[in-house]
């Protein structure tokens, strides 16, 4: 099993920055792919995007945020982060942290709780 506790989360302004992250803990050995999904309210699950745990490949993101949020690691300390700049009120949402097991094709089999972020005008 993998657990995944996400922090960071609160208020911002419009146009401002956040950084969220995500720690791994358990057997975060089984675990090839991590990532980011969203959801605001009335809306459904957006995910913003992702990125292979080993290796050099850059992150996919979302349309919605490419140019606006960066996604990183760091390994040694099993963190995964998410770094949203520009934000605009359209970003309010519960950020959840996710991740998938080695050989699955697609989708994420663990989850974390979330953690909300607001962004006011």
């Amino acid at each position: 099993q993998v657990q995944l506790v996400e922090s960071g989360g609160g208020s911002v302004q419009a146009g401002g920055s956040r950084r969220i992250s995500c720690k791994l803990s358990g057997d975060t050995w089984s675990v090839c792919r991590v990532g980011w999904v969203r959801q605001g309210s009335g809306k459904g699950h957006e995910v913003i995007g992702d990125i292979a745990r080993e290796g050099a490949a850059a992150p996919n993101y979302a349309d919605s945020v490419k140019g606006r949020f960066t996604i990183s690691q760091d390994l040694a300390k099993n963190l995964l982060h998410l770094q949203m700049n520009s934000l605009m009120s359209g970003d309010t949402a519960i950020y959840t942290c996710a991740a998938r097991r080695c050989g699955r094709p697609d989708g994420f089999q663990y989850w974390g709780q979330g953690t909300q972020v607001t962004v006011s005008a």
